[in-house]
């Protein structure tokens, strides 16, 4: 017969308690005892004082090994759910505090390249990354910045430097746009300021004549794309940031040519301002590996 003097909980040890929702959740005392770094038979002389403070069986002992009796199945999704809150309450009152860095970048990139990554970030870097719009060429020292998204050559003194994606350039644009049109040389061209090459740059290199004036100009990337799934105009677009609408049908690419410029996006920090773990795990996380 059970002990029910005390069926009281306000006073459990919370020892006894993981000790319970390891063992219940692993369904093996040997494996609860691995888990917690205790004996098997400390993890069975637990489980007996808890089921006497409680007044219930908890498992059920057969040779095979154990099996929660109905209460304790009933009472295991509530332990774990507790010990989780109390978990995830001290780790935010008293645990170490994350670092915080600041990244900088346009917020084409932001949008179009940086934000579909960070769910990949190595959780285990222990960063706040807290992303700010870059509207001027970067600066460090005028910057709080710990992180810059800098477009160039990658060579840049006293900074570290990882590219963050290899830029190519083509044409693209709305499929409706090209109903009715077989030369997408003859519809509207739209354009975006900023250091990226642009139309004069593509007729250059593919040798088509000169191109017209654009009839729209953006002084953001992300803000063009936006006209250009609108059916406005062709862009010319970079691979990397247009691989969303292109895999959707939103955007189809018009040229097998290819404008790859040297330069291009690069990740870079001040040497020796951030912890080489955390650059690191920026870089394979954020950067596509390329060369450079």
């Amino acid at each position: 017969m059970m002990e029910t003097s005390n069926r009281r909980v306000d006073k459990l040890p919370l020892e006894w308690v993981r000790v319970f929702e390891a063992a219940g959740r692993t369904g093996n005392f040997t494996a609860a005892a691995r888990e917690i770094g205790l004996t098997q038979a400390a993890v069975s002389q637990r489980i007996q004082n808890l089921e006497r403070r409680l007044g219930a069986r908890l498992f059920t002992r057969e040779a095979r090994g154990v099996t929660l009796t109905i209460e304790g199945e009933a009472w295991l999704p509530h332990v774990s759910q507790a010990l989780r809150s109390l978990d995830r309450s001290a780790d935010a009152l008293f645990g170490k505090p994350l670092q915080k860095l600041v990244l900088s970048a346009s917020a084409s990139v932001i949008q179009l390249w940086i934000v579909p990554r960070l769910a990949g970030l190595d959780p285990g870097t222990q960063v706040q990354l807290s992303l700010t719009t870059m509207n001027i060429e970067p600066d460090f020292a005028r910057s709080n910045a710990a992180i810059e998204i800098r477009y160039g050559s990658g060579h840049w003194p006293g900074m570290d430097a990882a590219r963050l994606y290899a830029e190519r350039l083509a044409p693209m644009a709305a499929p409706a746009l090209l109903r009715g049109e077989p030369h997408w040389q003859a519809l509207p061209r739209i354009a975006v300021s900023g250091p990226r090459p642009g139309w004069q740059e593509w007729a250059e290199r593919s040798g088509d004549a000169a191109p017209p004036a654009p009839r729209y100009r953006f002084d953001s990337f992300v803000a063009a794309l936006g006209a250009a799934r609108e059916g406005l105009g062709v862009i010319l677009g970079s691979e990397a940031l247009c691989a969303a609408a292109v895999a959707e049908g939103a955007l189809v690419r018009l040229s097998n040519d290819t404008l790859a410029p040297d330069d291009g996006y690069w990740m870079t920090a001040r040497k020796d301002t951030v912890p080489a773990r955390q650059w690191q795990a920026l870089v394979a996380g954020l950067c596509d590996g390329s060369a450079g």
